[in-house]
């Protein structure tokens, strides 16, 4: 306790104060004896003032009471430890609040490089004065992300031997880190420290947690004019490190299933078709879902040697649509690719195929439509059998369109199948348009619940007489799409098979694309 008059002169204190304050007495100005000491008293309001306690290490709250004689009485009441429980307090929800700042922008990416870079960053900015994201690989060419503040963070290639930092070639395995103390910072190698850094003062190495596999290291490292890092410190890194190797390894893990997507979606996407053994081929598909790329619908052509041999055509339509029914697609074609031997007997082939899912543990089942295509002297020889789809058509010179009558039942339902095989002969100009009900079944129009039908596909036809195989497809797959345009409809494809005249338009040749085309 001390007392003040009213010019602020100490008047009297307590043996307490004097423990505290020693070297101050009675008849000095204590503004003047201790600057920033509090007045108080202001416009006859009593205020309890926070102070920092200046000159002592400890702090304390001061609470002044005036008296009618001009005196003020000063009460010092010693807040330490809930000064310091704030400070923790700020410190703990600033962190809080910079973690969860942190993970939303590390989970804003799964590229893997893009978040190396943020968590790079981030750390820079609240942790250290430079960052390393070390990530598993061979023993002397290491990958890794450099950031340095003020810098743009930057990929580089570490010719380094990890064996040199301590506990580094532990954490990329995944192994707890070492404390900071224990890493000298001086004995840091030369591959270690950014060009240009400077001195380091101190280093810290933890672990980046994945998903069950470690996701890296994360090394940081501060100047030598700056405090080392405490032990407080060391484990806000490691938080943050786990929540930046999780961001990583969820983006390592992205990029691993989607090259294996990209690489199984490759062969399940219709294949390119062009002139072959002197017919032209072209085909179009279309998935049901916009959001996945395959689905039930597939063609093949498998071309003949030369012109005195058979090329094949097949067009299969699988039971519903999506990843689940493109399963069976890629089945059914592995299985046809594998009887093409045999391809001379249609009924032999989808026997054979109706055994092959009869055995098998799918419940869908698939219909078909097999064209085998051979040039004698001029125009197309072609066998025609259907497994249960829907018949070809046949576009003639003079725009007549021609229903090929082969019939036969669904491939992977009865223990034994029936079918028709007909044989069709196209004069040079002339088409046969293989197609899915996924063309005629389009619902839209006007009313947007009427199916495209087989009207409008026959009247479509007629007026491409004479046409290439690429543009009737191109024609026929833009008419159906325009009809159900953002409505749901079933997955789309068609082949067309088209007996080349001696002159063709070079724009719409044999090259064309005929593989799998974005609506």
């Amino acid at each position: 306790m001390l007392v003040t008059d009213a010019d602020g002169t100490l008047v009297a204190l307590n043996a307490a104060a004097e423990r505290l304050l020693p070297g101050i007495t009675a008849g000095v100005v204590l503004a003047e004896a201790m600057p920033g000491w509090p007045v108080g008293v202001h416009d006859g309001v009593l205020e309890g003032v926070r102070g920092a306690g200046e000159p002592w290490e400890r702090g304390y709250e001061v609470h002044p009471v005036a008296h009618d004689d001009g005196t003020t009485t000063w009460w010092l009441t010693e807040n330490t430890d809930a000064r310091l429980a704030e400070t923790a307090l700020r410190t703990e929800r600033r962190r809080a609040q910079f973690l969860a700042e942190a993970s939303t922008a590390l989970l804003g990416s799964l590229n893997l490089q893009r978040c190396m870079q943020v968590a790079g960053k981030l750390a820079v900015q609240h942790l250290a004065d430079a960052a390393l994201l070390i990530t598993p690989a061979g023993r002397h060419r290491v990958p890794a992300m450099l950031c340095v503040r003020d810098r743009e963070p930057e990929e580089v290639e570490l010719a380094a031997d990890l064996s040199e930092v301590p506990g580094l070639a532990e954490a990329l395995q995944g192994f707890p880190p070492v404390p900071s103390r224990w890493i000298d910072p001086a004995s840091a190698p030369e591959w270690l420290i950014p060009a240009g850094f400077g001195d380091v003062g101190s280093i810290v190495v933890t672990p980046l947690p994945g998903h069950g596999v470690p996701a890296g290291a994360l090394v940081l490292l501060r100047k030598a004019e700056r405090a080392a890092f405490s032990e407080d410190e060391e484990i806000f890194a490691r938080l943050f490190a786990a929540r930046s190797g999780v961001a990583m390894s969820a983006a390592r893990m992205f990029a691993q299933q989607s090259s294996m997507t990209e690489t199984l979606m490759r062969e399940l996407l219709p294949p390119a078709v062009r002139e072959v053994a002197g017919a032209e081929f072209a085909g179009r598909y279309r998935a049901a879902l916009d959001s996945e790329r395959v689905g039930g619908d597939f063609y093949d052509v498998y071309p003949a040697a030369d012109d005195s041999q058979e090329s094949l055509v097949v067009l299969g339509d699988v039971c519903g649509k999506g990843i689940e029914a493109a399963v069976l697609t890629g089945k059914v074609r592995n299985t046809l690719h594998a009887l093409l031997p045999l391809a001379s007997d249609h009924h032999r082939v989808l026997s054979m195929l109706n055994d092959a899912l009869l055995s098998s543990h799918h419940t869908r089942f698939v219909t078909l439509a097999l064209a085998s295509v051979s040039r004698p002297d001029s125009g197309l020889r072609m066998r025609l059998t259907c497994a249960g789809h829907l018949p070809p058509l046949i576009v003639r010179a003079n725009g007549e369109v021609e229903v090929v009558e082969t019939i036969g039942t669904v491939v992977g339902v009865l223990p034994e199948i029936a079918t028709t095989t007909v044989e069709v002969t196209l004069a040079p100009g002339e088409t046969c348009l293989l197609y899915t009900d996924g063309i005629t079944e389009a619902r839209g129009g006007p009313l947007g619940s009427e199916m495209f039908g087989e009207d409008r596909l026959h009247e479509a036809l007629t007026r491409c007489a004479g046409m290439p195989a690429e543009a009737i497809v191109e024609h026929v797959h833009m008419l159906a799409a325009e009809w159900a345009r953002e409505r749901s409809h079933d997955d789309m494809a068609l082949v067309a098979v088209t007996a080349p005249r001696g002159q063709r338009l070079s724009a719409v040749g044999g090259s064309g694309r005929g593989r799998y085309t974005a609506a």
